[in-house]
């Protein structure tokens, strides 16, 4: 059967599924509202884990895998808990790498953006805002644009983030809720001189700062272990000046999260210097490395951003129109699940519409099939974020206290360990 898939917004997500649907022969647009795709770039890492790369291995071209694999971070992924004064709670050993889909990446937000994009000159349709959709006499779908064009397509899938235009429009009883929580992130710049103003683990593994009151720090390297590996065609280029979008130099990432009400109430409009020193007020009394790491971050990296999270969503009846990432389940971002999540829902979502199309079978229960499984995890992967959020934020010094003794018990006692953080801890 011929079948025409239209994909609104150019996100990770989005463009994961065009990849794969592209890959098997299956009709698709991916309309997105930028004017090119260098307009809103978003210069930090992500991590990808196993569920996202074995997503990205089946949706992308081997061609485009291996240029996935050859440009990710050098990182190391042993996690250490540690106080704001540096000292180890916990250390979770990581098993060892083997390079492909059942590893844990290090990758450029826009390097992977570049990878998603190769190939797809013909089928992603630049500033092209989404307005509305109707559904028309054969069943099929007409999207309506702010310029005035229009499109037509058998499925809709919506894939345009937390702010939903499709969503707002198909499923307006799905809530997002502000959870109190902002977070502010920087890149601390990583080179032989700056690795000798922080400690080694800040810049070798992963780092979650567990203080003795409501704050949170998170710390995850992005190195490169010399130079960039920059690929024919431009993956893996800087494609914009500045020192966030910086796309070959190595920075750990910091992440700092704090009830939104410690911030001034303009704290989302004001300049990223002066969101550094909102961030060292706070922790003024934490170790002095922690201080440098903040102190020595170029201010054009530093960003800050309230959380919002979905409310798990009632079952809806299965059409021809559905949703994936951040559209549905948008989460808290503590857990790193966030990009994994709607990359599983491309994988899934594409493997379901490939058959349907192949086997000429029906459109609307092979996408059934795909929201019964996407809502389970997706909503799972929401709630487990935000307490998570909620835990590292809001937990009361009593609870902190409790928790760090715990995490200092089970670094004592493997068998607790374990049992807490699964065999790879031990």
């Amino acid at each position: 059967m011929t079948l025409e898939v239209a994909i609104i917004g150019a996100g990770v997500g989005g463009l994961c599924l065009a990849q794969g649907l592209h890959r098997a022969g299956v009709r698709v647009t991916v309309h997105e509202r930028d004017r090119t795709a260098t307009n809103r770039l978003q210069g930090y890492r992500l991590h990808i884990n196993p569920l996202g790369a074995q997503a990205l291995r089946e949706c992308l071209s081997p061609e485009l895998w291996q240029a996935f694999l050859a440009t990710t971070g050098r990182g190391g992924l042993d996690f250490v808990f540690m106080t704001e004064q540096l000292k180890p709670l916990i250390k979770l050993e990581a098993d060892q790498r083997d390079a492909n889909w059942r590893d844990h990446h290090s990758v450029s937000r826009i390097t992977l953006r570049q990878i998603l994009l190769t190939g797809l000159d013909e089928v992603v349709r630049f500033g092209r805002t989404f307005e509305r959709y109707e559904r028309t006499a054969d069943g099929r779908i007409a999207l309506h644009f702010a310029d005035g064009s229009t499109a037509t397509a058998d499925v809709l899938v919506a894939a345009d983030g937390s702010g939903s235009r499709v969503r707002q429009q198909y499923l307006p009883g799905a809530e997002r809720i502000d959870t109190g929580i902002t977070r502010v992130a920087g890149k601390f710049p990583l080179s032989d001189e700056t690795k000798r103003q922080i400690p080694a683990q800040l810049y070798e593994g992963l780092t979650n700062i567990v203080p003795a009151r409501g704050y949170s720090m998170f710390c995850a390297p992005h190195d490169f272990g010399g130079d960039p590996v920059v690929l024919p065609g431009g993956i893996g280029a800087t494609e914009r000046d500045g020192a966030m979008h910086d796309n070959t130099s190595s920075y750990v990432l910091w992440a700092f999260g704090a009830e939104t009400r410690q911030f001034p109430a303009d704290a989302a409009s004001l300049p990223g210097a002066q969101v550094r020193e909102l961030v060292l007020r706070m922790i003024g009394d934490w170790h002095p490395d922690l201080l440098r790491m903040i102190t020595m971050t170029d201010p054009g990296t530093v960003s800050l951003l309230p959380i919002r999270s979905a409310v798990p969503a009632q079952p809806w009846p299965a059409t021809n129109i559905t949703l994936l990432g951040d559209a549905i389940h948008t989460m808290a971002p503590h857990l790193g699940l966030g990009a994994n999540t709607a990359l599983r829902d491309a994988r899934l979502l594409c493997q379901e519409l490939s058959a349907a199309a192949a086997g000429g079978t029906d459109v609307v229960a092979a996408i059934g099939a795909y929201e019964r499984q996407m809502s389970e995890y997706g909503f799972a992967a929401v709630r487990d974020s935000l307490r998570t959020a909620r835990r590292f934020v809001t937990r009361s010094p009593l609870a902190r206290r409790g928790f760090r003794a715990f995490l200092r018990t089970a670094q004592r006692i493997p068998a607790l360990k374990e049992r807490a953080f699964g065999a790879g801890a031990a």
